[in-house]
Parts: structure tokens; C-alpha cells; sequence
């Protein structure tokens, strides 16, 4: 009879054993999470059931040259966190403590040798081929990182749609833009090396998903803000197309790209700013970064002033589509048409495309502090500065767009960049290729701080990650975001899977095409409007001809 008793405490605390490891939230060792790469084999951990992996190499790149493998390793590297950032023009030295609050971003360290990538996934070595969402992170062409916002982390949205999320650092700034193709056959890719970076991630992700549970012939690449471009740029190159299925634009920028005549002038500027010649030029990757980029400003503020005086750039901006500094620039290899061009829309003509942006996006209300908590007499004086005799038919088309608001300050926080740029791109994708387009606006307002922060730029981002939890400080962590969460990210996890972004928890979403401009509107309540804003973008074209 002991010896039974003494077999069935044994066999209890077995049990009790395996039960507190299989719901052990972090599960970490020498061999835990490990994966073969064509470079080697890496070593992540796993949290709560998810593998994840940081900072692998996808990569290696001398400055200014294109990108090439990176070198193998023996053994089993680990990889279990973050690797560097590309460096920032302006360090981060001081932040505004509210705003700062909000956005709680976390800078990273910075080094040149960035190509590094981050993989969250449900499973490993299992042979699913789970749906692929390439991440882009935002921060214009020259800022940001793949861990720059609580909100870009994967583990949610791969937990919750069984996909694998795979996040990426390139090169930015001057490193990623500086064309010196005129001076040697290794710079050739110089002028968009940020995008080379990007393609040979993405052909990183086609030679290895495999082992991280992923379909390298179902893989979605999206971003926001900046991200949103370089998804645009990606969708428009030759070099691009078959390494991605489908895309999501989320508050990107719709414009011409620069002109190699204006890149290859800022690149002989910069090479006279350090006081090289041609011949010289080898010597410019050894230059230090902070000289590198003070000399890079002087460039561009001269080549400014240059297309200035051939008037080429007006007092109300740059003109005949030039653009200038550390951007995207036809180069006749990497882009050889801007996005609006047909030959551009073809190269990715079979892809769907998800795309919108949000209600508030840059707001006055932040960004003229007197103005916060304006009355009606001062928002409307503030909108007669810039609507003029058109003030009164901007308010009231705006009236007509949001019948449901109420603060004065909504007048003046509509977001008129990055919408009339979605929609424009949404009008020629629909209307150059079969491939399906959805269009969304994000108008739901956050709470925080009384509700100054509305429907800001980067808002929507928690809600499609399905990440509420990290980041309370923007979204509040109320119910209402939790719920918008749900629909949201699954939207966006249905579109990687199916290239259709409908499921049960919204009403229809219907295919959008130019005429009747079906928009999906995220919201508590979510509803589908056609052309929902249609007499403010017409008065923003008015007023801004040519976006």
C-alpha cells in the first residue's frame, strides 16, 4: 500500500511537472527554438507558445555598394534580440514628455552593418506553410527601425492568425540615397541601396521560411507612413516583382519619385563638400558618419538653391515632379518609372492591394498647442489662413464628411496629406490591373489624454498588430480597442491569406474601383461609405494641384 502511495504522489508531481512546462511563458536553452538557415542555424526562445528570433543577418553591405550574403557561421548563433539600427541624421537627445508618452518609442543602438531581420512564428521545422507578413517599418526614408514602436512586436498578430511575422532594419539617410553611380560600377546601386536591402530580405525570406514555418509563395508585404512607401517603391520596381503576393499601403506617400539628374548632383555635391575628387571617391566610405551626414545637408541645401535659381523649384514647391534628398529615385534598374506610370502598375498588376490611411493623421490641434482646446471662433480663423475665401466650403464639406463630431478642433485636425495620396493610388491600381483593391479609413478616437490624440498618424498600427496590450499609452486598453483590434487585425491577417480582407465580424467589404469608392471606416462601429469625403478632397486638389 506505500509503495502505491509512494508511485501516485510520484506520478502527481510528474504531471505537475509537465503542466507548469507546458504553460512555462518563456521557454529558453541551448538547443530551444532552433533553426537551420542557409547561413547557419540560429537560436531563438519561445514565449507563450510563439518562436521568436532577433537580429539575424539576411545580409552584409560595404557603404554605399549593394548588398551581398551574409557571412556563414558554425555553430548555433543566437539570436534572441534585437540587432542594430541604422543610424539616425539627427540622434535622439531629448523628447517632448507627453507626446513621448504616447508613442513610447525605443531607439536601439545604432551601426552601419543593420540588415538584420526579426521572425515571429507559431511553429518551426513543421512543414506548414503559413502565411508570410513582411513588416516595413515607417520613419520617412531616413528614421525608424524595426522596434522603434511597442506596436510593431509580431507575437500577437502571428498567435492570433497563425501567420509568420517577419520584421526588417535597412539601410537609411545618406547611407541608403546617396547616388554615386557616376563614379564606379560598385556604386551602380547606390542611389536606392535602402531598397536593394529590402530585396534581398525579401529573398532571404524566399530561401528560408521553410524552416520557420512559412509559405515563401504567400507573403505580404506591408508598412505604414514611410513603410507605406517603400511598399509602394517595392510594388513599382522590376527587381521586386515575384517576391511578394500581395501589399498594404497603410499611410504612405503617393508621389513622383527623384530624378537621377537631381541625385547625381547632391552625390558630386557631398563628394566637393569633403573635399574629394573623383578619383578619391573609395575614400568617402571611410568618412564618419556625422561628417558624412553635415556634408550631405550642405549638398542638398546647395543643389536646392541651384534648382532654384534654373527654376526648376518655386516658392510653392518643387516643380515638373523633382524631388530632392535621401528618397526614392528612378534609377533605371531598381525604379524605372514613377508609381503612377503604367509601366510601374504592371510590375505588380496581379497583386491585391489593401490601402488607407487614417481620420487625423498630422494634426494642427498638436502641432499649434494654443490652439488645443480652440472654440469655433478660433479654429475658423485658423482655417481662414490657409482656406481663404474657401473656408466656409471646407468646414461645411467637412461637416458633411464626420455629421458626428463635435469638438471645434475636428475642423482643423482632418488629415488632408496622406488621404488624397491613397486614394490616387487606389484609383490607378483599380483601375490598371484585376487584381482586387480595399480601401479603409481609420477614424477611431482614442481617448488618451482627453482625447487630444484622435485618430493620429501611427494610430491604427496597435489595432492591426492586434497589439492593445503594449500599448495602452496610445490606444487607452479600453474594451472599445479591444474589439476594433479583433476586426481590424483580422482583416489584415485574412488579406495575407486570401488577398480578401472580409471575414464575419464586419460588414461587407466590398472591391473598391474609382467610381463608386467603397471605404471601409474602422470605427466602434464599423461601416462601409462610398466616396465618404468626397467634396474635402476635392477641395484639398483645388488647393494642391497635382497631388
Amino acid at each position: 500500500m506505500k509503495q502505491i502511495t509512494t508511485l501516485i504522489m510520484l506520478f502527481a508531481v510528474a504531471i505537475s511537472a509537465n503542466a507548469q512546462k507546458a504553460s512555462a511563458p518563456l521557454v529558453t536553452g541551448a538547443n530551444v527554438a532552433v533553426v537551420q538557415t542557409k547561413s547557419g542555424k540560429v537560436r531563438g526562445y519561445i514565449h507563450n507558445g510563439t518562436y521568436i528570433y532577433k537580429g539575424i543577418p539576411y545580409a552584409k553591405a560595404k557603404r554605399f555598394e549593394a548588398p551581398q550574403q551574409p557571412d556563414s557561421w558554425d555553430g548555433i548563433r543566437s539570436s534572441m534580440t534585437y540587432g542594430p539600427v541604422s543610424p539616425l541624421m539627427t540622434p535622439t537627445t531629448r523628447v517632448q514628455d507627453e507626446s513621448e508618452f504616447v508613442f513610447h518609442h525605443d531607439w536601439g543602438y545604432a551601426n552601419e552593418d543593420c540588415l538584420r531581420l526579426n521572425i515571429w512564428t507559431p511553429g518551426i521545422n513543421d512543414g506548414k506553410k503559413r502565411p508570410i507578413m513582411f513588416w516595413i517599418h515607417g520613419g520617412g526614408y531616413t528614421a525608424g527601425s524595426s522596434q522603434e514602436l511597442p506596436s510593431y512586436d509580431g507575437e500577437a498578430i502571428s498567435k492570433k492568425g497563425d501567420v509568420v511575422l517577419i520584421s526588417v532594419n535597412h539601410r537609411l539617410n545618406v547611407l541608403g540615397f546617396l547616388d554615386l553611380s557616376e563614379y564606379g560600377d560598385k556604386y551602380k546601386s547606390s542611389a536606392n541601396a535602402s531598397f536593394y536591402d529590402l530585396v534581398a530580405a525579401l529573398e532571404w525570406v524566399k530561401a528560408n521560411a521553410a524552416g520557420f514555418g512559412g509559405d515563401a509563395n504567400n507573403v505580404t508585404i506591408f508598412g505604414q507612413s514611410g513603410g507605406g512607401g517603400k511598399v509602394t517603391a517595392l510594388m513599382s520596381s522590376p527587381l521586386a516583382k515575384g517576391l511578394f503576393h500581395k501589399a498594404i499601403v497603410q499611410s504612405g506617400v503617393w508621389s513622383p519619385y527623384q530624378d537621377q539628374m537631381v541625385s547625381k548632383r547632391i552625390g558630386s555635391a557631398v563628394l566637393n563638400e569633403l573635399g574629394l575628387i573623383p578619383s578619391q571617391v573609395d575614400s568617402i566610405q571611410k568618412v564618419p558618419y556625422d561628417k558624412l551626414v553635415a556634408a550631405g545637408n550642405r549638398a542638398i541645401a546647395k543643389v536646392r538653391e541651384q534648382l532654384t535659381a534654373e527654376g526648376k523649384i518655386t516658392g510653392s514647391g518643387i516643380t515638373a515632379g523633382l524631388r530632392l534628398g535621401w528618397t526614392p529615385t528612378i534609377d533605371g534598374n531598381f525604379l524605372t518609372h514613377n508609381p503612377g506610370d503604367a509601366e510601374a502598375l504592371a510590375n505588380s498588376a496581379t497583386v491585391p492591394l489593401l490601402i488607407g490611411s487614417t481620420k487625423n493623421e498630422f494634426m494642427n490641434s498638436l502641432r499649434n498647442p494654443e490652439l488645443r482646446n480652440g472654440n469655433e471662433e478660433q479654429v475658423k480663423a485658423f482655417l481662414q489662413k490657409q482656406w481663404k475665401d474657401k473656408t466656409d466650403a471646407y468646414i461645411a464639406a467637412v461637416k458633411k464628411a464626420y455629421p458626428n463630431d463635435t469638438r471645434p478642433t475636428d475642423l482643423m485636425d482632418i488629415d488632408a496629406f496622406f488621404r488624397p495620396g491613397m486614394v490616387a493610388q487606389a484609383n490607378a491600381k483599380s483601375a490598371s490591373s484585376q487584381a482586387p483593391v480595399y480601401v479603409y479609413l481609420f477614424t477611431w478616437q482614442s481617448p488618451v489624454l482627453d482625447g487630444a490624440y484622435k485618430a493620429l498618424h501611427c494610430m491604427e498600427i496597435p489595432f492591426v498588430m492586434n497589439n492593445i496590450a503594449r500599448c495602452e499609452e496610445m490606444t487607452g486598453g479600453g474594451k472599445d480597442a479591444y474589439v476594433l483590434a479583433d476586426k481590424s487585425s483580422q482583416a489584415w491577417i485574412n488579406f495575407a491569406r486570401t488577398g480578401d480582407p472580409n471575414h464575419k465580424g464586419l460588414p461587407a467589404w466590398p472591391k473598391y474601383n474609382a467610381s463608386v469608392g467603397a471605404t471601409m471606416m474602422l470605427d466602434n462601429t464599423c461601416t462601409v461609405r462610398n466616396h465618404p469625403d468626397k467634396e474635402v478632397l476635392e477641395l484639398v486638389a483645388s488647393a494642391q494641384p497635382g497631388l
